[in-house]
């Protein structure tokens, strides 16, 4: 009757091994499809393109080679846990030769490797669904960030085009106290003061008349375009007589007096315009000849396109 218990045991035992090994088969094959799919995850994360500093990207990387670094370390785990099971194999064909309290402990043994096996599984899986969103959330960022990129490209196109049409408008100007120029995203067209405006005054003369005319018939064309006039003197203090202050006063009349000879244009919109008196506080060089005195005495029209559309992009990145 004991020769037939324990027969019945180790058969139990036995069809109980069978499943754990089915289960562990799974488990592995489980495994090696989520480590072919992380490959392949990794793979399209590093072909995807980005600017990292300013859009937040590299640290979307830096987070998924973490997650990496733990998934190496529990695909360690797993293959220790292997080992085990191994064993436990090993133990179990032995099982004729076991006693009772012995076969107790390689079942317990075995449940434990399982529970084992299933939290790896679980590990994994959560990591899985992580790097598929960290994944979905860089290719999100690269897409605003291309869309960033394309807007600024346009922006700088428009801006050459601004600059080209109004080279073309004052060509009759340029050389005679006139210049205009492109740079950081910007038009800038200066106006010496010899070109405007008497010595002291602020009242525009005919030929300076024209010129501001001429290129408000350009900005009623570009009406996306901010327009900052800005004022400047050379370092030699006011010494007129009348209702001026100091050089800082006469920098911001001469603006103003641009401004309004720009808003005789009806085209353009007002609210794109503003007056700046700087003085001599922003001269283009030294102040020690009457020439260089004489081109720190200008007025500054500084064109800038409205970034809207850039601004919204940055706060979504």
């Amino acid at each position: 009757m004991q020769n037939k218990i324990f027969l019945g045991a180790c058969l139990l035992v036995l069809t109980a091994s069978c499943v754990s090994s089915q289960i562990y088969e799974d488990l592995k094959n489980k495994n090696s499809t989520l480590q072919s799919e992380n490959k392949s995850l990794l793979t399209q994360l590093d072909g995807l393109k980005g600017k990292g500093d300013v859009y937040s990207i590299a640290n979307l990387r830096k987070e998924i080679d973490r997650l990496n670094s733990e998934k190496s370390r529990l695909a360690m785990d797993l293959e220790a846990a292997e080992s085990s099971y191994q064993r436990m194999k090993t133990s179990y064909e032995a099982l004729e030769a076991n006693s009772d309290s012995v076969l107790a402990e390689n079942l317990d043994r075995n449940r434990k490797l399982l529970i084992q096996l299933e939290e790896k599984e679980r590990a994994l899986a959560m990591e899985e669904a992580r790097l598929k969103t960290m994944q979905n959330e860089l290719q999100s960022r690269s897409k605003r960030v291309a869309e960033l990129e394309e807007i600024i490209a346009s922006k700088d196109a428009k801006m050459k085009a601004l600059k080209d049409a109004i080279s073309a408008a004052l060509t009759n100007f340029e050389g005679k106290g006139l210049t205009v120029e492109q740079r950081n995203g910007k038009v800038y067209v200066s106006m010496e003061n010899k070109l405007l405006f008497q010595s002291g005054s602020w009242q525009i003369n005919t030929r300076g008349r024209e010129a501001i005319m001429a290129l408000g018939e350009v900005l009623s064309n570009n009406k996306e375009i901010a327009v900052l006039i800005e004022g400047h003197t050379d370092n030699v203090a006011y010494g007129g007589n009348g209702p001026l202050a100091d050089n800082w006063d006469l920098s911001a009349k001469r603006a103003t007096a641009v401004v309004s000879i720009l808003t005789l244009n009806p085209e353009i919109p007002k609210d794109n315009l503003t007056a700046a008196g700087r003085g001599e506080y922003a001269p283009i060089g030294p102040n020690n000849t009457s020439e260089a005195r004489a081109k720190n005495r200008r007025i500054e029209v500084v064109l800038t396109p409205k970034l809207d559309a850039i601004n919204k992009l940055l706060n979504e990145i």
